[in-house]
């Protein structure tokens, strides 16, 4: 199993369904606690019947792992919520080619980055487009 991530910061939406259509990903998971953007085109009703349009699904998991937690993500991991979000992700990822999505298109520079930990820690391949 692989499992995409995705920013779409300073991306078109043509250049973000382009790249994922590229690399075969069957399905987007939204990871962003608030899915409202700056570019309209990727607030969640948009991206959602975008996807859709191009046939590809669209999951919404920021309610459990989204970034923007009290005391830190990583303190956050240990909650039931983050752990109930992370097994939803796993039950796509092994039914879909998943890609996480955030805003960031570094993946240092985002929240990702620890699901990213917790995936490879179960031996899953990442690979961030």
């Amino acid at each position: 199993m692989i499992v995409y991530t995705i920013g779409y910061w300073g991306r078109s939406i043509s250049e973000f369904i382009a790249l994922l259509k590229e690399n075969g990903i069957t399905a987007v998971i939204d990871v962003r606690r608030f899915p409202k953007s700056s570019n309209i085109e990727f607030n969640r009703e948009n991206l959602e019947r975008t996807l859709r349009e191009h046939g590809i699904k669209y999951f919404f998991l920021g309610g459990s792992l989204g970034g923007f937690v009290k005391g830190g993500y990583e303190k956050y991991m240990e909650t039931q919520k983050f752990k109930e979000g992370f097994n939803a992700l796993i039950k796509i990822a092994g039914s879909e080619v998943a890609a996480l999505m955030c805003k960031e298109r570094n993946i240092k520079h985002c929240h990702r980055r620890f699901i990213v930990q917790c995936l490879e820690r179960l031996g899953i391949e990442v690979k961030n487009l």
